[in-house]
């Protein structure tokens, strides 16, 4: 049995609202605001990038873990945003965290999944009995072209899980996967801002790929989604997650404690990512969760949770120390749009 034994999330202190952003650019607000389903977005500090911000989330995931760091056999790092086109992230965030030597360390890069990636190919090392402990850790600081519909949903944050076949919190009982080429979204070498297809992104991107895992999944697992107490998907929107969660068949209920974009926006390779720290962080024991990813390019990966009664521990340790997901949420400074300008080193 493969799962995860502890979680840690980080998100930026600063936030931008979207209204802000519109009325820079003499938008109406109220549609921008409407057409997105979202209100605030985050912002990376000035001197904050995915590897720092990666850094933060896993030590939160350490901090309520019973070893220490030096027990991890492997440390994925997912992103699109990494610090170095060439000069791994994960060999800086395992130095930092006091790893060690021994250990396999791999940069993963998949869109917004490339942090589901790094689960996946974890929990496959685990059970196949080639490593005892590895950590995935999904975190960007997205980056929009100023005046592009990426600046208004483009946010920062990370999510670190420790994958393990002990004291195991949420146990993975399926998980499979759905990819083609569908490029919806793309950024070449040297370009500084990516660029992406518009409307293109949606139903023959997003919603294929995502309906095409979820649907996969289920009938790999015999399950339909009133089996399941929550769901999850990526959320690179407002709109996106609850039209997806509407055509499956599951409830608004299941799924709003995942919807972080309306507080964060789009956190790219952490998104789903936080999403299901904020789902585990208020889950009973023996409750499934279905979460389903998406990275365009294209690609989604899907997986059913069943939470366990270890997972108590760690939700009486993040309440503690107030490290839950909404905890993080709420403690926000709000910027302008000249400062959120400088935050990101576009001005």
């Amino acid at each position: 049995m493969v799962g995860i034994i502890s979680y840690g999330t980080y998100i930026p202190k600063y936030r931008i609202r979207i209204a802000d952003i519109a009325a820079a650019w003499k938008k109406d607000v109220e549609e921008v605001v409407r057409s997105l389903g979202l209100t605030d977005k985050s912002v990376p500090g000035f001197d904050e990038d995915a590897a720092t911000i990666a850094i933060e989330a896993a030590l939160e995931s350490l901090s309520v873990f019973s070893g220490t760091a030096s027990d991890i056999d492997v440390l994925f790092v997912g992103s699109e945003s990494h610090p170095y086109a060439v000069n791994p992230t994960s060999t800086t965030v395992g130095e930092l965290l006091g790893v060690g030597h021994e250990y396999l360390a791999a940069d993963m890069e998949f869109a917004c999944k490339a942090g589901t990636a790094a689960i996946q190919a974890i929990a496959g090392l685990v059970a196949a009995g080639h490593a005892g402990l590895g950590m995935a850790i999904g975190t960007d600081t997205a980056q929009g072209k100023p005046h592009d519909f990426l600046e208004y949903t483009a946010a920062a944050g990370g999510a670190a899980f420790l994958i393990g076949s002990e004291h195991i919190a949420a146990k993975l009982l399926a998980d499979t996967s759905y990819s083609s080429d569908t490029p919806d979204f793309w950024r070449r070498d040297g370009m500084r801002y990516p660029s992406h297809a518009g409307r293109f992104t949606g139903e023959p991107a997003y919603y294929s790929h995502v309906m095409g895992a979820a649907t996969r999944l289920l009938e790999m697992t015999n399950t339909k989604p009133t089996d399941y107490a929550y769901c999850i998907f990526h959320s690179p929107n407002g709109k996106f997650p609850r039209e997806v969660a509407r055509r499956l068949g599951f409830t608004s209920a299941q799924l709003a404690p995942s919807l972080l974009v309306d507080h964060i926006g789009n956190a790219y390779s952490a998104t789903t990512m936080l999403g299901l720290a904020a789902v585990l962080d208020i889950a009973k024991p023996n409750q499934k969760i279905f979460m389903v990813s998406y990275g365009s390019g294209a690609g989604s990966d899907a997986f059913v949770w069943e939470t366990t009664p270890d997972l108590v521990r760690l939700q009486k340790a993040k309440t503690k120390t107030k490290q839950r997901v909404m905890d993080q949420v709420s403690r926000k400074i709000y910027v302008d749009y000249v400062q959120f300008l400088k935050l990101t080193h576009k001005l």
